[in-house]
Parts: structure tokens; C-alpha cells; sequence
């Protein structure tokens, strides 16, 4: 293959301009990120935060959304892999003349600090072996290519300036203007190394370069951070490396300033090539951080866990006369409430997915599943970390009587569906585990609470699911009330301890879902054609069902079932261990990259799987 960078040239529209999803690593300084391709390519970066429009998108438009090329100026073949045990991207050029690399970070500032504020992005290349040539072009669009951008150099760096946002580049190489972008062209032998360092400015912070030594202390001190923050996993089974790979990813999703998780680092990734199922995940959503905490709690980090409750205490009202409830489904990372959706529709789109959306249309859905997967964090907080105080206890109290006043409502579900409102069985399943586990506090620290309203509302839920989310024809329980469509969403069911995972009904159920949504461990959402959301197109097998399954299978004791699938569901991911928010039908990954929903939900499986295995 040839160095990267020629596929975000101009040239005839089509899958060849992009690169695949999956050919992309991840870094980030627990406020932003950037996607890294196997051809030293950021075609993503949005600075300074997550949801800022973006500097550099090529991803979602190979002409217009800029870019950062870095490479060996020949034909060469590449691999991508982590440096061990952290977020440091290492990206590998094999050519004739020799042996180069790009070693990509972000140095991670620590929250009141002296540094805080600034951001950097740093690449470091390197040739490892003989003599290699190199180019480098960076081409800057800012505001998702909507605003132009003014260029100087000034005491050897390169400062590009736009309305709304300034950034310096250093670099130890030579560099030269061409109009809005600059480039560089060097050649390194054995053991020789160049670096090139992009800098916000403004807030106070001035220009600075980046010498090579520095450069070498800020990897050191990066590697260093991201080792110390694993070292307190407490998993050792069987599955380290990629447990270990998705918890390093969801604390690259998380915005250290409020502690708020994002769905995933990247905006309107298509769940259909050239469909328009695109979505903006750079948002904090309740449901999806819940269980990221439930995840991490498993594993040992406690501090996010923490730092996501102060997130709820300091940053989410709770209106509870609000049509949508007291809780929104997402807010942004610094907890506003407004998310106006916006197609941009001067962007291609990824392979020509339009639209390219920015904010999110769903945020005033109503999705009562929210509340069970919110308190039962809570629940699993106080019960492996500390005990939740009285105020907390308060906002929780508040909550569930909210829940027992308005469960029996139908709202949009899980998946967003934008076919109008439904009486979904997993709202009403997540309903139930609202009150079951707020019920289990109140229990076990003698904290005031309705006992007797709380009980009846939850056994009133009971009753309901048993008996209108119950298919005879089908034998199985299913999406929504007194109808006969399955749903990936059900085999929550005995992981939330609504059900035994070997209760009759429930295997039934589980045998059902094997046969119409389940495709080689993979595991549909739902049949868009038999339950449709409102929406053209279809989408592929969604990774977190195909991990529920995995749990499902594990928990009903059929293990060799769960290995498998579990095993199969591990060769989906990609190159580094990273996973989007969906499998198509030959095995590309589709969706925002990376999804945290994904990699909790492995997280989940590996850890069930291993106890279970012994």
C-alpha cells in the first residue's frame, strides 16, 4: 500500500477517498480527541473540547473537512498498535530504505493545575532503521470547514487563526506556506527524530515551541499517566488485554473538567453507508454513562464513578414538571440542556452519508428506561464505593416517585425511534429496576423512603410486562405491548434480575431471539421492516446486543455458547481493539468510532464469562 494521506486528496467521490471506520486509532488528553488512521492521517479533531466544531474532518469530507498528514514520503506499508498499557499511538512505516514511526499523544493536564488550559497535540516520528523520507501537510478547517482561517509564521512557528479559535504549530523540521496550509518535506536516518506539535492559544496562553527533548518528557509523563491510571484494575482473567483496551477507550470518552462520558468521539459516522442514519454522539447520555460506571466499578476505578455523580449533583437539574421528566436522555458535557440538531450540509458526508448532523434532535425524547439504568449505578456506587449522602438521597427519592407517577406511559424506547411513541417492554423493564433498587437502598441503609407506594408500583410493572410483554404465539417476550416483534433489548431482562436467566419463559425467549435476530454471534437490534422507527434504510448488528447475548448465554449456564460467541465478537474489533457502534454485513464496523456503549458492554461479558468459567 502506499503512505496514507493520498486517500483524503481530491478526487471522484466514493468509498476510496475514506478510509475505513475501523482504520483508525484514538487519542485524547480527557478532553478532546483525535482519530489517527493506519496511514498517519488525523481526519478528526475537534479542539478544545469534544463537542467543539471540528479543526481537522476529513473523515466526513475529504475535500472541505481538513486534515493532518504525516508519513513516509514512499511507497511503504504500515501497522498501528498502542504503546503498552496506554493511549499512545504508535503508527509503524516499512519501506525498502527502511524502518520509520509517528508516535501520536496528547498530554493529559491535570484539572488546577499550572497547565491547565492548554492543549496539545504532539506527533513524534521517528526512524527506527536505515533512512526514510518524510512529508508532512497540515491543512486546518475551522468550524467544520465553515470559516476561513489567516496564516503567519512567527519565530519558526506557524499560527492559524480563525473567528473563533487560534492554534501554533512547531515543528523541528523546515516548514512552508502553501495559501491556508502548511507543509514540510525531511528525511531522518537511523535513530534521528523530528516533532511537530499543534498548540490552542488564547485564555492567556502563549505560543511556545516544542523541542525535541521536551517532546520526549511529555511522552514520558503521558506514558507514565496512563500506566499509573490502569495499575489499579483489579481484573486479571482472561480477556486483559481487550478488558483492558476498552477501559483505557472509556476513559478517553470522559471529560475530566465535569466528569460527563460521551456515546462516542465522533459525529454522523453512518450506520449505512451513504443512509441517513447519522448521528451526533458527542453528548453526555444518562443511560450510556450509567452503565460506563457500572462497567468501570467492576473493574476497579472508582474515582469516575464518583466524578459522574458529582456530574448529575452539579450540572443536571431535575425538573420534574417537565414534559420529558425530570431527567433529559443526554446533555452536553458541561450538563447544558440545549442540543439544537444542525445539518451541515456543505459536507459530503462519510462515502457520501449525508446528513452531516451536529447536536442531537432526541434530546427532549421521553425514555423512561433512563431511570432504571441511572439509579441502578447509583444502587452499584453505594454499594462498592461509599455511601451515597443525604442529598444524594433526596434527588434519588425524588426521581423514583416521579417514576412511580408516570411508568405506565408509552415513550420513544432505547433506540431513539423517531416512529412515535410505543409502551416499550425494556422502559418498562428499566422502570421496574428504578424502584427494585431504590427499594434495596432504602433497605439496607434505613434511609427514608415510601416503601409501600414504591412496592406496589413495582409489582404493578411486574405484573404488566409478564402479561402484555409476554407473546404466546411467539413464546417469547418482545418489544413493545400486545404485539409480536422481538427486540435485542429484552436480553436485559435477567442481567437486570427482572427474570431468573433459566426461568422457562426466559430461555424460551432467549431461543426465539437466536433464531430471528441473532446472525454468527452478532445480534440485530430489532427488524426495522417488522417494527419500523421512522427512518429509511437499515443498519447492522449492534455490538452491544451481540455483548448482552454473550452475558445472556453466560448467565443461563450454556457457556460454550457464550465462549464462542464471545470469541467471535472479539475478532470484529479492529486492529488496536477498538470497536464502533455497529457490524455490517461483510464485517465493517459502522456508526460513531469508538462507542462506548460497546465497550462497556465487553467489559460486562468478559467479566461474567471469566467468573463463570472459573
Amino acid at each position: 500500500m502506499t503512505a496514507a494521506g493520498s486517500a483524503h486528496r481530491p478526487g471522484p467521490a466514493g468509498a476510496s477517498r475514506y478510509p475505513p471506520i475501523a482504520d483508525h486509532g484514538l487519542i485524547g488528553d480527557l478532553r478532546s480527541v483525535a482519530l489517527v488512521d493506519t496511514g498517519g492521517t488525523i481526519g478528526w479533531y475537534c479542539c478544545p473540547r469534544f463537542d467543539a466544531p471540528s479543526v481537522f474532518a476529513s473523515i466526513l469530507d475529504a475535500d472541505r473537512g481538513g486534515s493532518f498528514e504525516l508519513a513516509a514520503d514512499l511507497p511503504a506499508r504500515t501497522k498501528q498498535f498502542y504503546f503498552p498499557d496506554t493511549n499512545v499511538l504508535i503508527t509503524r512505516f516499512f519501506a525498502a530504505d527502511g524502518v520509520g514511526e509517528i508516535q501520536d499523544f496528547m498530554p493529559v493536564v491535570v484539572a488546577g493545575s499550572a497547565e491547565d488550559g492548554r492543549h496539545r497535540l504532539i506527533r513524534r516520528v521517528m526512524c527506527v532503521r536505515g533512512s526514510l523520507p518524510f512529508r508532512a501537510r497540515v491543512a486546518p478547517r475551522f468550524d467544520y470547514g465553515r470559516q476561513s482561517h489567516d496564516l503567519s509564521m512567527r519565530g519558526g512557528r506557524a499560527v492559524f487563526e480563525s473567528p473563533s479559535l487560534s492554534l501554533s504549530l512547531s515543528a523541528s523540521a523546515p516548514m512552508e506556506t502553501d495559501g491556508p496550509d502548511v507543509w514540510s518535506e525531511f528525511k531522518l536516518t537511523e535513530g534521528e527524530c523530528a516533532v511537530f506539535a499543534l498548540d490552542k492559544l488564547g485564555d492567556g496562553v502563549e505560543p511556545r515551541s516544542c523541542p525535541i527533548a521536551e517532546a520526549e518528557e511529555e511522552f514520558a509523563a503521558t506514558v507514565a499517566y496512563w500506566r499509573r491510571w490502569l495499575s489499579t484494575s483489579r481484573y486479571r482473567g482472561r480477556w486483559r488485554e481487550m478488558v483492558h483496551r476498552s477501559a483505557l477507550t472509556l476513559k478517553l470518552l470522559t471529560y475530566a473538567p465535569t466528569g460527563g462520558i460521551v456515546a462516542a468521539a465522533t459525529t454522523s459516522l453512518p450506520e449505512q453507508p451513504g443512509g441517513e442514519r447519522n448521528w451526533d454522539y458527542r453528548y453526555v447520555w444518562i443511560r450510556d454513562s450509567a452503565f460506563c460506571v457500572y462497567a468501570l466499578l467492576r473493574l476497579g476505578f472508582s474515582e469516575e464513578a464518583a466524578a459522574f455523580m458529582n456530574f448529575l449533583s452539579e450540572h443536571v437539574s431535575r425538573d420534574c414538571g417537565s414534559p420529558s421528566g425530570p431527567l433529559q436522555i443526554m446533555y452536553g458535557i458541561d450538563g447544558r440542556t440545549e442540543l439544537p440538531e444542525v445539518e451541515l450540509s456543505h459536507f459530503e458526508g462519510y462515502q457520501g452519508s449525508a446528513p452531516v448532523r451536529t447536536g442531537n434532535g432526541a434530546v427532549h425524547q421521553l425514555q423512561l428506561d433512563i431511570y432504571g439504568a441511572l439509579i441502578d449505578s447509583v444502587y452499584l456506587y453505594d454499594k462498592m464505593c461509599q455511601p451515597i449522602s443525604s442529598d444524594h438521597w433526596e434527588e434519588i427519592h425524588t426521581l423514583v416517585d416521579w417514576v412511580c407517577d408516570n411508568w405506565d406511559q408509552p415513550d420513544e424506547g432505547v433506540w431513539e425511534t423517531r416512529g412515535g411513541r410505543k409502551d416499550f417492554v425494556y422502559s418498562r423493564l428499566m422502570c421496574w429496576v428504578a424502584i427494585e433498587r431504590a427499594m434495596r437502598m432504602a433497605g439496607h441503609r434505613g434511609l427514608p423512603a415510601d416503601t409501600p407506594r414504591w412496592q406496589r408500583a413495582r409489582d404493578a410493572i411486574y405484573r404488566q410486562i409478564m402479561r402484555r410483554g409476554w407473546s404466546p404465539r411467539l413464546r417469547a417476550f418482545v418489544q413493545h405491548f400486545d404485539d409480536d416483534v422481538l427486540d435485542a433489548s429484552i436480553l436485559m431482562m435477567p442481567l437486570a434480575k427482572f427474570v431468573s436467566p433459566t426461568d422457562p419463559k426466559w430461555l424460551s425467549t432467549l431461543d426465539a431471539l437466536g433464531r430471528t435476530l441473532v446472525s454468527d454471534s452478532l445480534v440485530y437490534r430489532y427488524d426495522p421492516l417488522a417494527s419500523p422507527d421512522g427512518l429509511r434504510g437499515q443498519d447492522g448488528t449492534f455490538s452491544i446486543c451481540s455483548f448482552w447475548y454473550v452475558e445472556a448465554l453466560t448467565r443461563a449456564g450454556r457457556l460454550d455458547e457464550a465462549r464462542l460467541a464471545f470469541e467471535k465478537m472479539l475478532t470484529y474489533a479492529n486492529h488496536l481493539g477498538l470497536y464502533a457502534e455497529e457490524i455490517g454485513q461483510t464485517g465493517e464496523q459502522l456508526g460513531n468510532f469508538p462507542q462506548a456503549f460497546t465497550h462497556l458492554a465487553l467489559i460486562s461479558a468478559a467479566f461474567n464469562l471469566d467468573r463463570a468459567l472459573g
